[in-house]
């Protein structure tokens, strides 16, 4: 492919997901900007980067940089355990955020997860085919602000195809137990189980390094924990046991689910998780357009 660097195969493979993944950057610098919270979203990156051994997001030249007079000692309490372990947010800290933030929430808790997430994003794709020839950050307004660029994210991921239908329900699963969100446990994907995908499959992403789960899953799964709790020090042996089952394509698809996932880290950290069923499981599918449809027949 002659392709060397985690920014260069990122845009070759998935053109769509790399502009969507800059749209919703030039949005967190511009949606920072404009409620004056630039100040204190770059010390959450730099913070949250810190804690995890990455390279922070920076805001660009042109930035704003005061203007909030809230409590950025709540904020960077949350953003910290938001980032360490979502599962862990405490109703108090909850609270204290959203005291501080007022109607700034929205706004603030989206750039939080960006912060948070595209960092471990970069380097998963560094630690997979190298540094260099990330684009400068812009304030770059979105449409619809920072949800209206995230939600483009969340629906141009899914239209990659690389990966098995399985293998991505058995990842997306992962990331759900492992950020607690009662929604994405409850959830089953009915083109993972139209591909013969089962219970006792979807239960093994607990134990998969012992499992009898395929090669490119358990590989996948490893990927997937050393993003979400080790992503500034993803080991040899795992990158090397995903680019031994995985094509490049496979493993940049790989990447944009665990970080499209991980986007139920923001209603974790709200307490809007809540599964719509009170018990069992309910079949979810992805349409064309990227939208999420609920309530599905199996088959």
């Amino acid at each position: 492919m002659g392709v060397t660097t985690g920014a260069a195969t990122l845009r070759h493979v998935a053109p769509d997901s790399a502009d969507a993944l800059a749209s919703v950057i030039g949005a967190l610098w511009a949606e920072a900007s404009a409620s004056g919270t630039t100040a204190v979203v770059a010390t959450a990156a730099a913070r949250t980067a810190d804690l995890l051994g990455l390279e922070p997001l920076t805001p660009p030249h042109g930035a704003a940089g005061a203007g909030w007079k809230g409590d950025s000692s709540a904020v960077l309490a949350f953003a910290e355990q938001c980032c360490l372990d979502v599962a862990s947010i405490s109703p108090t800290l909850r609270d204290d955020f959203l005291a501080a933030t007022g109607p700034l929430a929205g706004g603030l808790v989206a750039s939080l997860w960006v912060v948070d997430m595209v960092p471990r994003t970069r380097a998963a794709l560094v630690a997979l085919f190298g540094p260099g020839g990330w684009p400068p950050p812009q304030v770059e307004p979105a449409p619809a602000g920072i949800w209206g660029a995230l939600d483009r994210l969340m629906r141009v991921v899914p239209a990659l195809d690389a990966l098995d239908p399985v293998t991505s329900e058995l990842v997306r699963l992962r990331g759900a137990r492992q950020h607690d969100c009662r929604l994405c446990r409850s959830l089953r994907s009915r083109s993972a189980l139209r591909a013969g995908a089962t219970e006792a499959e979807f239960d093994a992403v607990d134990h998969y390094a012992d499992s009898s789960l395929s090669a490119l899953a358990r590989a996948s799964l490893a990927f997937c924990d050393a993003m979400l709790w080790t992503p500034g020090r993803i080991g040899a042996d795992v990158v090397a046991a995903l680019q031994a089952e995985a094509r490049p394509d496979q493993q940049v698809e790989l990447v944009l689910d665990v970080t499209r996932n991980a986007l139920n880290k923001v209603a974790v950290a709200l307490g809007a998780d809540a599964a719509h069923v009170e018990d069992g499981i309910e079949v979810y599918d992805v349409e064309p357009d990227g939208s999420l449809v609920y309530g599905l027949a199996p088959d």
